[in-house]
């Protein structure tokens, strides 16, 4: 019979020494060698995969990296947001344009402050910040504008003021007089703090009803909103309001109009801020609001008269016909306000015969800013009524130290000048060179044919001639005298005492624009303070006058 082997037995002990408790073997049976190969599987740990380990790290720091790099970097859209402080009886069509405008133009929101339009007034006056004023009443806009506060203004919708009654006039309120009976009680607005209400007073004060029906009056609140509300909740059963705010509620109320309001109309009307730091995207939405097939549509649709705005597009594009004669004194004032507005104006300076016959044929610039008047006339049916806005002389130039000795323009029918005219079908300036020359008499013939055998070149625009002049291909040339700003010490000038030697620069909008109520903020522009200091710099004389404008 066999007898297994001895298996080898391995007890745990714990033994204590000086040093604290020591772990050891006790091997009971079996072999020395059996002992080491133990020892040697309990202690062995397999060896760390170094590369491993140093390529993991690695990735790591790379994603970190990565993420930090790649993380979101556009900015909060609400430190973007235009702040607006709108008139609480617009407050539903701009509530849901703004909504909108936020959604359709690159997520811009639009916070609005809503209050009375006196109220509001009187805190942006304080606040000094924010973006846009929206008042029921241009008047207050124009408040506004005298304590410098608002610069550009948009007209958005009209309204005007009706009584509002309860459903089914259960009162039969007709009149104001039907308002002062004792068994009817009103509400009014506070003429201090709302537009409605300050309109109410200046209306019914001209017709001598304003005290007794303010005295009769149960209640005044700061906006037309709360007032309309009392009537709709049978606190009242009247009040004044605007007509729009009756049209939102035809389940809850009805209007009578009456005389004294039917022409007590007043534009809705949006004023970019001067305290404004973004003027692009304020005028933006001021020009979303005006549009027909944006603001406009939410206007209508709420009861509101709108207006006539110009078609939408973020960003316009406008064509400008100008005559050469113009480009020093408006091209920096065109930059500005392309820059302000967020459009592309499309310059052409030329001849104005040029420009006229373009025009002839078919074009179509948004606006036509001529040499001379008489180069208006020749396209106004397409054109509203020109503003004259400046004026400049023609005057002869000659070589610095005059060394044909020329001195007056008689002169220029001498021997051996050589003379340069603008042409007189391509240039207002030609036409009325040609015009004034053949006005006068030398010898009995007039000047122009006298002078025909010097002239050397017929140019389309006068800086052509001065540049002649200036590198010695001709000894004299007729110029306007906002040609030469720049270089005045470079040429000597003759005056023309003789004849006309006048020419005027109006400015006309295109009757057919797309773009008419942008287009009259253009011409607001080169009619201003800055554009007539510009204007006289370089020659011209101003034209422009309150009762012009």
């Amino acid at each position: 019979m066999k007898h297994p082997a001895p298996q080898p037995r391995i007890q745990v002990c714990s033994q204590s020494g000086r040093s604290g408790k020591v772990s050891g073997l006790v091997i009971a049976g079996g072999s020395v060698v059996f002992l080491v190969i133990m020892l040697v599987l309990l202690v062995y740990t397999p060896p760390k995969d170094t590369p491993s380990s140093s390529t993991t790290k690695t990735d790591s720091s790379s994603s970190q990296t990565d993420e930090s790099e790649g993380g979101d970097s556009t900015a909060d859209p609400e430190e973007n947001a235009l702040v607006m402080y709108c008139a609480a009886g617009i407050k539903p069509p701009v509530a849901a344009m703004a909504a909108q405008f936020a959604e359709e133009e690159f997520g811009m929101p639009v916070h609005l402050q809503y209050g009375g339009s006196g109220t509001l007034l009187s805190n942006l006056q304080v606040a000094k910040k924010g973006d846009l004023y929206l008042a029921a009443d241009t008047s207050y806009i124009e408040i506004a504008r005298e304590k410098g506060l608002v610069d550009e203004a948009v007209s958005v919708a009209r309204m005007h003021p009706v009584i509002m009654v309860q459903k089914g006039n259960p009162k039969g309120i007709k009149s104001i007089d039907d308002l002062l009976k004792e068994n009817v009680t009103v509400a009014l607005a506070n003429p201090d703090a709302a537009s409605i209400g300050k309109l109410t007073k200046k209306v019914l004060t001209q017709h001598g009803k304003w005290e007794s029906l303010s005295k009769s009056a149960r209640v005044f609140k700061p906006t037309v909103s709360e007032i309309a509300t009392d009537v709709m909740l049978g606190a009242v059963d009247a009040a004044i309001v605007w007509d729009a705010t009756v049209n939102q509620h035809p389940e809850k109320a009805d209007m009578v109009d009456i005389p004294e309001f039917t022409e007590a109309i007043k534009n809705v009307t949006v004023a970019v801020l001067t305290s404004t730091e973004k003027p692009r995207e304020a005028l933006m939405f001021a020009r979303y609001l005006q549009a027909p097939e944006k603001g406009q549509k939410a206007f209508a649709e709420l009861g509101y008269e709108t207006v006539k705005g110009d078609k939408w597009d973020p960003h316009p594009t406008i064509l400008l016909f100008s005559g050469g004669v113009n480009r020093l004194a408006i091209q920096d004032t065109l930059k500005e306000f392309e820059e302000r507005e967020g459009v592309t104006i499309n310059t052409v300076f030329n001849g104005c015969g040029i420009l006229v016959g373009q025009i002839n044929s078919g074009q179509r610039p948004d606006a036509y800013f001529a040499c001379d008047t008489s180069y208006m006339v020749q396209v106004q049916p397409k054109f509203s009524i020109p503003l004259t806005v400046a004026e400049t002389d023609m005057v002869v130039i000659v070589e610095k130290g005059n060394p044909k000795q020329i001195k007056s323009i008689y002169d220029l029918a001498g021997k051996d000048v050589r003379v340069g005219l603008a042409h007189h079908e391509q240039s207002a300036l030609g036409a009325l060179t040609k015009n004034l020359l053949t006005s006068l008499k030398k010898d009995d013939q007039n000047l122009y044919d006298l002078v025909q055998p010097n002239v050397k070149t017929n140019t389309p625009t006068a800086d052509l001639l001065v540049n002649q002049l200036r590198t010695g291909s001709l000894d004299a040339a007729i110029v306007y005298r906002a040609n030469l700003p720049y270089v005045k010490d470079k040429v000597d000038i003759i005056e023309i005492k003789e004849g006309d030697p006048l020419a005027e620069q109006p400015i006309a909008i295109l009757k057919t624009t797309d773009y008419p109520n942008l287009m009259q903020r253009l011409v607001d522009k080169l009619t201003s303070n800055p554009s007539r200091g510009i204007f006289e710099s370089i020659g011209f004389r101003w034209r422009i006058t309150p009762e012009s404008l």
